[in-house]
């Protein structure tokens, strides 16, 4: 594949060494010193996308993409506000477009296991629930995606939860949680690549679940499979499309 790369920072890099490695090409790369370079020819010679740019960007970016008729697969969060709207644009252009808050084969099984856990719990509900997520002190955005996408599945299966409320280090929320608000408590710390903990407590003990994540290099290399994957497709599709999890 020749691989267009939007955003072109510390994960673009890793991207990029996975693509090489894996026979691919690169053939445009995007960072805050070229932006000019991002035109509908110079992806015209992609067969590809892949962003990891900023939330700010990622929007403009999906629609240069689609202009240009190039798949994109999205890692950048913060914009799922559009989503509607660019999924039906997609859709309608006859576009093909694959997002995902995290691309990490192992954070992927974690999403399954947190919905299959919180179904099992929704049956005992003197446990509480709540979620934390540590990022680098880089992290733009909060809560991650990931842990809205860990949340959201919580949500899913349990009858007493109907929505989240995020709280970042240093500026906790305003009003006393209400019993069917599900917390993310988000932390920022210096070279923490990510760390995901789900917490159901009780008067006499605590279940938990957690993901860890060791360096960048399981998100790219799990952007570059979603992009092999993307191949002579059409269509919206989310990461959960590339996998087939059974309870």
């Amino acid at each position: 594949m020749k691989i267009a790369l939007l955003g072109y920072g510390k994960m673009g890099q890793i991207i990029e060494r996975f693509s090489l490695e894996r026979g691919h090409e690169i053939v445009l790369k995007i960072g805050i010193e070229n932006l000019d370079d991002l035109t509908v020819d110079n992806l015209e010679k992609a067969d590809v996308a892949i962003d990891f740019s900023a939330p700010h960007a990622a929007v403009d970016n999906i629609y240069k993409c689609f202009e240009a008729n190039v798949p994109v697969v999205v890692g950048t969060t913060g914009w799922y506000g559009e989503l509607q709207r660019i999924k039906n644009d997609c859709e309608a252009s006859n576009n093909t477009l694959l997002y995902g808050s995290n691309f990490s084969i192992g954070v992927n099984i974690f999403f399954h296991l947190n919905k299959v856990l919180a179904k099992l719990m929704n049956n005992y509900p003197a446990y509480e629930v709540q979620v934390e997520e540590i990022h680098h002190t880089q992290k733009l955005d909060a809560p991650s995606g990931t842990a809205m996408t860990i949340a959201e599945g919580i949500i899913e299966e349990m009858d007493n939860k109907k929505e989240w409320v995020n709280e970042l280090e240093g500026t906790p929320i305003s009003e006393k949680l209400r019993n069917d608000q599900l917390l993310i408590e988000s932390l920022r710390i210096e070279n923490v690549p990510g760390t995901h903990t789900v917490v159901y407590s009780s008067e006499v003990d605590d279940i938990e679940i957690k993901h860890t994540a060791h360096s960048r290099a399981g998100f790219a290399l799990g952007a570059v499979v979603a992009a092999e994957w993307l191949q002579n497709k059409k269509g919206f599709y989310s990461i959960a499309d590339i996998f087939n999890f059974r309870d």
